[in-house]
């Protein structure tokens, strides 16, 4: 092959769909184990490839030459075959320092822990010396030399400025995982995840709830691209290359999620929103009755509304479970849990339709909203929770067409 990734198990990997932004492609991904690292490294079959879990220090004994940055890092994500020799790098310093300044957390003089000790950990060592952190603790399961243990962080280490996760804690499919709880922290000013599917990890979405500035992987994953590339094919890209590849992979891969009061017109627009950005739509409310054999009506008056509620979570996980790039129109009260927002936001933004109380009709189909003075008792009730969970808010009182148009302006930005 050409270009590629070699690692463990590379499903959710956004590699291949970089490359092909960038001139290093055709990039194939390859999986491998570990036992089958030999047998690739003496056939030397590649032009380049990138080096991701767990191999980013396994490589090295394979290679003819270490960068002196990689090997002082003691990590290697990038191999670049150079008339059979195998030449190593590490782009992964350049992706992360990018982040943190992508994300506007300053590292300079403070106490910094990293969460993990593997490769990338030692990327996130190198780049928080770099930046002028003042100490820098490193944070395992397991005590060991220079390494201490997360009981140790949370008993005497609670005034960390800085947390940077290098762990695949929280990474898909295991996106409710968190391995440390912000709220220990009080002096937390920044929070950094190397994990870039879920586009925000739990460990992430905590920070923000504390108004903490915070960012997962995606940019550290393009912009070590951009460099790798750049070393792949002995050239220079343009300074905005990374950004400009971010937006569009982000733009195509956050899910658009409507919510709003029964009525709002979440369906309507859903469906008209999709075609226009050619986008798979999903209405929840109809694929909790696909997943039920029965009508909401039916599931409130057998069941009750606390059984109908954990109903909506558990479609709304399975339907957020291998989705991407998505329009979903949810019901009038899926972002009263906190855990449904939670799993809204992982993978996409929440725009609030605000359709004005003497808009909203009452409907037969609608337990809770069946009646004029049932709907104004739900937006009493809700209106302020639409408006604090969501990232935008759109004046829906107009034509669908209209509403749509404001949408897709607010994700266009």
């Amino acid at each position: 092959m050409h270009y590629g990734l070699i690692g463990e198990k590379l499903g959710h990997s956004f590699s291949a769909e970089i490359h092909q932004m960038l001139k290093s492609n055709p990039y194939a991904l390859v999986e491998l184990s570990k036992d089958e690292l030999d047998a690739f490294f003496a056939a030397k079959d590649f032009s380049a490839i990138n080096v991701t879990i767990p191999y980013k220090t396994a490589v090295i004994p394979y290679l003819s030459y270490v960068d002196e940055a990689a090997n002082e890092i003691g990590a290697v994500n990038t191999v670049v075959n150079k008339n059979g020799e195998l030449w190593g790098y590490n782009t992964d310093f350049y992706g992360l320092s990018a982040l943190i300044s992508h994300a506007e957390i300053t590292l300079q003089n403070k106490k910094v822990a990293i969460l993990g000790t593997g490769g990338t950990s030692k990327t996130a060592l190198a780049v928080a010396k770099f930046l002028g952190a003042k100490e820098v603790l490193l944070v395992s399961r397991n005590r060991g030399d220079g390494v201490i243990t997360y009981q140790e962080l949370t008993n005497f280490h609670t005034d960390i400025e800085v947390l940077i996760n290098t762990t695949p804690v929280g990474m898909y499919p295991n996106t409710e995982a968190t391995p440390v709880d912000v709220s220990v922290f009080a002096k937390l000013s920044g929070v950094i995840d190397a994990i870039y599917n879920p586009l925000r990890t739990q460990l992430i979405l905590d920070a923000q709830k504390r108004g903490i500035p915070a960012e997962g992987g995606l940019y550290m994953l393009v912009a070590q691209a951009v460099r790798a590339s750049e070393l792949f094919l002995n050239c220079t890209y343009e300074a905005d290359t990374a950004e400009h590849i971010y937006r569009s992979i982000l733009k195509k891969t956050e899910n658009i999620v409507l919510s709003g009061m029964p009525g709002a017109g979440k369906s309507t627009v859903g469906k008209r929103l999709a075609q226009e950005l050619n986008r798979p739509f999903f209405d929840l409310d109809e694929e909790i009755v696909r997943f039920a054999g029965r009508s909401i009506p039916e599931i409130f008056a057998t069941d009750g509304e606390a059984t109908f509620r954990n109903l909506e979570t558990e479609v709304l996980r399975e339907v957020l479970a291998n989705q991407k790039g998505i329009v979903l129109a949810t019901g009038g009260g899926a972002v009263l849990r906190d855990e449904n927002v939670d799993l809204l936001h992982r993978n996409g933004k929440i725009c609030f339709l605000d359709r004005p109380l003497e808009a909203l009709l009452p409907t037969s189909d609608r337990p809770l909203a069946n009646s004029e003075e049932a709907i104004r008792r739900r937006y009493e009730e809700r209106y302020e929770r639409y408006c604090t969970t969501a990232d935008y808010r759109i004046d829906a009182d107009a034509s669908p067409e209209e509403v749509v148009r404001r949408t897709r302006k607010e994700f266009s930005q």
